[in-house]
């Protein structure tokens, strides 16, 4: 196995109870179920939560692809989380402060078969915050995109 510079280890997966760890999110509302891959600009992740009956964003039967937002900014705590935890530092929290440029080019991800794979990547960040952009997509298919900033705290 072969270390990149972002302190992950190609091909292995790091699991739900690992990043419950590093995220405030926990039990039901943690959406990712696996990091597929990260370095120090960005991370992927898989989730098939989506398709849970007992998935906590869901309303009147149904999951709206309005909560992929909510998705894409796990995704950057996430990230946040293993950046920490490779550097040795603490987990910053954070507050996310802005949704920018959100594309949603379906109404509803309950209905879809297939995990969904997100990529998160850092576009500016500085002591106080960061501005991530965020993909998810299903089957190859694009399901949301935009961009999402955070105030960091402590």
């Amino acid at each position: 196995m072969s270390r990149d510079d972002g302190g992950s280890v190609a091909g292995v997966e790091i699991g739900r109870a690992a990043l419950m760890a590093m995220i405030p999110h926990q039990d039901a509302m943690c959406l990712w179920d696996a990091v597929t891959g990260w370095d120090a600009r960005s991370v992927r992740l898989r989730s098939g939560t989506h398709r849970d009956p007992d998935n906590p964003l869901r309303s009147d039967d149904r999951l709206r692809a309005l909560h992929l937002c909510e998705y894409g900014a796990q995704a950057m705590a996430v990230h946040g989380g293993l950046r920490a935890r490779a550097s040795g530092g603490p987990v910053r929290p954070g507050m996310l402060v802005a949704l920018r440029g959100v594309q949603l080019h379906v109404a509803r991800i309950d209905e879809l078969a297939g995990d969904l794979q997100c990529e998160a990547e850092v576009l500016v960040e500085s002591d106080a915050s960061q501005q991530y952009a965020f993909r998810i997509e299903c089957d190859g298919v694009l399901l949301a995109e935009g961009r999402a900033a955070v105030m960091l705290g402590g």
